[in-house]
C-alpha cells in the first residue's frame, strides 16, 4: 500500500493573500497619527480598524450601525481578541476583511483578518464578541430581522 501524502491543515503554511467570497472588505489607510515611536501602528489602532470593517459589513448588506441603534438593537464589544503578525506603517492602505463568525442567540462573534493591500500580507487577524442588548441595557435574543440582516449576502450597488 503506498501513503498518500498528508493533506495541509487549512491553518499551515501561508495565509490566503484575497479577501474570503464571504468576507465584506474596508480600506483604511494608516494615518500619521495611528503610528509610534517606531513608526509602526499603535497595537490599539487594530481595533479601531475592526470596529471600520465591521460597520462596513453591516452597510454592506442596507443598514448603519445607527439605524440599527435606533430600531432598538445595540451590540456592545464584550470580547476582543486581536493576534499581530506583521507591524503596519504609516500610509500602508489595509484591506479590513469582516465575516460573522458565529452567531448565537444572544451573542454574535465577529472574526477580522487585516491585510496590507500592496502585497497581501496577512498583519493581524482576530475577533470580537457581541451581546445584543436593548437601549436600557439589558441583554435580548437576536429579534428575527436583524439575524437575517446579519446573515444576507452583501448588497450589490
Amino acid at each position: 500500500m503506498s501513503e498518500q501524502p498528508e493533506t495541509p491543515r487549512a491553518d499551515a503554511g501561508a495565509e490566503p493573500a484575497g479577501p474570503a467570497p464571504t468576507e465584506t472588505v474596508a480600506e483604511v489607510r494608516v494615518s500619521y497619527g495611528e503610528v509610534d515611536k517606531m513608526g509602526v501602528a499603535y497595537y490599539a489602532n487594530y481595533l479601531r480598524w475592526f470596529e471600520i470593517g465591521r460597520a462596513e459589513y453591516i452597510r454592506a448588506r442596507g443598514k448603519s450601525y445607527k439605524e440599527l441603534e435606533a430600531e432598538g438593537f445595540m451590540l456592545p464589544v464584550i470580547e476582543a481578541y486581536v493576534r499581530y503578525r506583521e507591524p503596519a506603517a504609516y500610509d500602508d492602505a489595509l484591506l479590513v476583511c469582516t465575516a460573522p463568525a458565529e452567531l448565537g442567540q444572544v451573542r454574535l462573534r465577529f472574526g477580522y483578518r487585516l491585510l496590507r493591500k500592496t502585497d497581501g500580507a496577512l498583519l493581524s487577524d482576530g475577533y470580537t464578541v457581541h451581546a445584543c442588548m436593548s437601549p436600557a441595557r439589558r441583554v435580548r435574543r437576536f429579534p428575527l430581522e436583524l439575524l437575517k440582516l446579519l446573515k444576507q449576502p452583501a448588497c450589490v450597488p
